[in-house]
């Protein structure tokens, strides 16, 4: 559930917020948090490859396990929240005492247990590989490339579900709609990432938006013609009248950005299908 305000100003009126009533701590682990520097968008040389980004609230990052160790039984001590992402967190810790943060699904709770390895039984939160995993099963954090931990299906609310197993690959259908395959040595976790009503919130102002870190963008339609493909003009129409492109005149709809040629032969159904007429 969603948590709504009083119409008290008309920021108000609109906003929702996230429903916190799962998390059990405010206050994260020390060893396993750093501190984050404010980069602003910008690289190693101090150029800006990200726009309109800067400021916000000040962050620690946590450091998640994306590649457990393989054989361990671990229990939830608490479930955490996390600025750095969309789902939430779990702090989980082994049967030798140390402490993991690992993301949360759906149904995990404050003293629950999970298991990962080929020995783990096949329930929700247990990490095992694609192999020992039941067709039309629903998983998330899926490797890509075997033991280098989670890459794919790790943003709140989203999950892939495991269609089919030939030749030494899974198929997966991923929350896009892609159809792909991945090998069956990787690993997965089984459920749904926790937090499932995030595409839900309405920020309701713009403060709101800058204290995330994020600034305003401006329209290339009302900049001069030195500043952007689509400026320039009388004031009248503002119509361009040719196709929408970026700052630096790279076509935007319809454009295909995708050139990795490796992974081509393992994406079976491309998520653009559906769109298509």
């Amino acid at each position: 559930m969603l948590k709504a305000y009083r119409p008290t100003t008309p920021a108000q009126r609109q906003k929702t917020t996230q429903d916190f009533d799962q998390i059990t701590t405010k206050k994260p682990l020390k060893s396993l948090t750093l501190a984050k520097k404010q980069q602003a968008g910008k690289n190693n040389q101090g150029r800006i490859t990200v726009r309109h980004r800067g400021g916000g609230v000040k962050r620690h990052y946590r450091l998640l396990t994306h590649n457990l160790p393989k054989g361990l039984k671990l229990t939830v001590e608490e479930i955490e929240y996390d600025p750095n992402r969309s789902a939430r967190i779990a702090r989980v810790k082994d049967e030798n005492g140390t402490y993991y943060y690992v993301l949360a699904h759906t149904e995990m709770t404050k003293g629950s247990t999970f298991e990962t390895g080929e020995q783990a039984p096949v329930e929700t939160g247990n990490r095992l590989k694609l192999s020992d995993i039941p067709v039309g099963t629903f998983v998330y954090a899926i490797e890509l490339t075997p033991g280098k931990g989670a890459q794919m299906v790790r943003a709140a609310g989203t999950s892939a579900q495991l269609m089919a197993r030939e030749n030494g690959y899974a198929t997966l259908k991923m929350p896009s709609g892609e159809v792909r395959k991945v090998l069956e040595t990787c690993e997965a976790s089984i459920g749904t990432v926790s937090n499932v009503q995030h595409q839900n919130i309405k920020k309701g102002s713009a403060g709101r938006v800058r204290r995330k870190g994020i600034r305003p963008t401006v329209r290339g339609v009302v900049m001069n013609a030195c500043d952007h493909p689509h400026g320039g003009g009388d004031g009248g129409r503002h119509g361009s009248g040719k196709a929408p492109r970026t700052p630096w005149g790279q076509l935007t709809l319809g454009y295909r950005t995708r050139h990795n040629k490796k992974t081509n032969k393992l994406i079976v159904r491309s998520r653009h299908e559906g769109k298509r007429k």
